[in-house]
Parts: structure tokens; sequence; C-alpha cells
């Protein structure tokens, strides 16, 4: 009995550890920062998220293609075409239709060639020296479908075949 009268008291004097304990005040005033002069620190506004549903503009990726404002010209296509490629005869007469519109590095054309179905073109690479990717009236290949920005697979391959009057 002895022993639990010591243990007792032993435990007795044990409290809640220094600066745990129930606070003896609370405080009533919280002191300010005074300025003591001109401020070297740079005002800062807080940022704000969007609000929900708005669309943040993020820069493009090839996702759109639109009208090439550095691409080649359409001439410039054609050049390629008769040219190196050797794809375009010189005698035969043919007129842009569509584009040539950019996605990312790579452009979409459409030609007119008389006698013939219409030709598509994809090209990519610089405006001054546009290297050919592939032209058909259905270009959709695997290099488009696998390499090419959405912005030209859409068109070469949604799109499908480009048809001709009468076709």
């Amino acid at each position: 009995m002895a022993l639990a009268a010591l243990a007792v008291a032993a435990l007795a004097g044990c409290g809640a550890p220094p600066g745990l304990g129930e606070p003896t005040s609370v405080p009533t005033h919280t002191a300010a920062p005074t300025a003591s002069g001109p401020s070297t620190t740079p005002a800062t506004s807080p940022v704000t998220a969007p609000p929900l549903g708005t669309v943040t503009p993020t820069p493009d990726a090839g996702l759109v293609a639109a009208a090439c404002r550095n691409g080649p010209t359409g001439q410039r296509v054609v050049q390629l075409l008769r040219g190196q490629a050797g794809v375009l005869p010189a005698n035969v007469r043919v007129k842009v239709r569509t584009g040539p519109l950019c996605a990312a590095d790579w452009q979409f054309t459409v030609l007119e060639v008389t006698g013939h179905e219409e030709l598509q073109v994809v090209t990519r690479g610089k405006s001054s020296a546009p290297v050919l990717v592939t032209a058909g009236t259905d270009v959709c290949t695997i290099e488009i479908r696998a390499t090419a920005p959405a912005g030209i697979r859409t068109l070469a391959c949604d799109a499908g075949p480009a048809n001709g009057p009468g076709a």
C-alpha cells in the first residue's frame, strides 16, 4: 500500500509541460509595423484566378491551322512541286484554291490542277525553303497522323480526300 501511495504522490506532481498550460491573459492589441521612410519593396497586387468558365489563352502548339503569316506563299508551294519534287509538270495550269494554312512549322495547301483532281499538299519548314511531306488527293499518311500538328492533321485526315467538280 505504501508503494501505491508513493506512485500517486509522484504522479500528482506531474502537470502540463511549461508553456502548454491555460493562457493567463489574451492579447488585446497586435502591433503593426510602421514605415520609417520610403519603401524599397515594390508593391504587389494579389493574384486572383480567372473565374470558372473562362478560357485562358495558351501559346499555339499547332492546334489550329490558319492563314500563314510567315509561311510559304502558294506560288512557293507550286514552285516546289514543279521543281525539286517533280510532282507537277511545267505545262500544267495550277491555281491555289486554299492556303497555305499553317500550324506550327507545317503548311497545308489545296491546288486546282487543270484537267485533274484537286491536289492536297503538306509541307513543313521555313517559308523560303519548305520541304514536301506529301502531295496527292488523300494526304492522310501515317507520317501525318503520327507527327503533324493537330491543325494540319485535321485538314489532311478529318476532311477526307479533296473532291473536284463532278467527282
